[in-house]
């Protein structure tokens, strides 16, 4: 069951990281806090494990979590998405890379702003090469309900890669915390999910939400 796996949560302690960590621990998984502070890993880790009244969280230093897990989860600001690549880069060998990272540059987070090349997640395969398998997901759910663990999405999630198998394993892992997913196609095409981020900012400032998310229709998802 996917739900053995272990689970490195890199920048595992900001409000992406740390939600989604905390809904993968009550699913099951055994989660990897990671972060620039093994202290402050540690600290949220135990946090969680009060909320969940279980152990399946640990924390420490994002080398630490890439070296201990099956499956690493970006979860850092654009600003840092390199850097802790390039640090974790060795522990990652042989493993998925499920990449969160959406290009946005502040002030304007509400405006496209893509790299030069394209797709910021594409950027990383090209880097880690084909010994890592780098899948794009969850750029498109907001951090604002992750941590409450009784509120239920109404929104999906598009999942892109270059390998089916690791895009399989992505689409369970966003089943078993309750959100639907969709193979979405190619790695190149995580570009749209990463300037949608943008558009649902944009959408979140109009209509006074935190929340606006995608939904597919016209599809049979059985």
């Amino acid at each position: 069951m996917n739900n053995q796996k272990t689970l490195a949560v890199l920048g595992g302690t900001g409000n992406e990281g740390k939600g989604l960590a905390l809904r993968w621990a009550n699913a099951g998984y055994k989660v990897i806090l990671g972060s620039r502070s093994a202290e402050k890993a540690a600290e949220v880790a135990e946090e969680m494990n009060a909320i969940l009244g279980s152990s399946n969280v640990s924390g420490s230093g994002n080398v630490q979590a890439a070296e201990q897990a099956d499956i690493a989860v970006l979860t850092v600001p654009y600003s840092a998405q390199r850097a802790v690549v390039e640090e974790v880069q060795h522990a990652l060998s042989g493993k998925i890379l499920v990449d969160v990272t959406v290009p946005l540059k502040p002030p304007r987070v509400f405006q496209v702003q893509l790299p030069d090349n394209g797709s910021a997640v594409q950027a990383v395969q090209t880097f880690l090469g084909d010994g890592v398998k780098v899948v794009s997901a969850f750029q498109n759910i907001s951090a604002h309900h992750l941590t409450d663990l009784d509120y239920r999405f109404d929104c999906e999630v598009l999942v892109c890669g270059d390998d089916a198998e690791a895009c399989e394993t992505v689409i369970q892992m966003s089943e078993a915390i309750g959100l639907h997913a969709w193979h979405a196609g190619v790695l190149a095409n995580s570009v749209v999910a990463e300037a949608l981020t943008s558009v649902l900012i944009a959408i979140n400032k109009r209509y006074k939400t935190p929340s606006a998310g995608i939904r597919i229709t016209g599809v049979n998802a059985a």
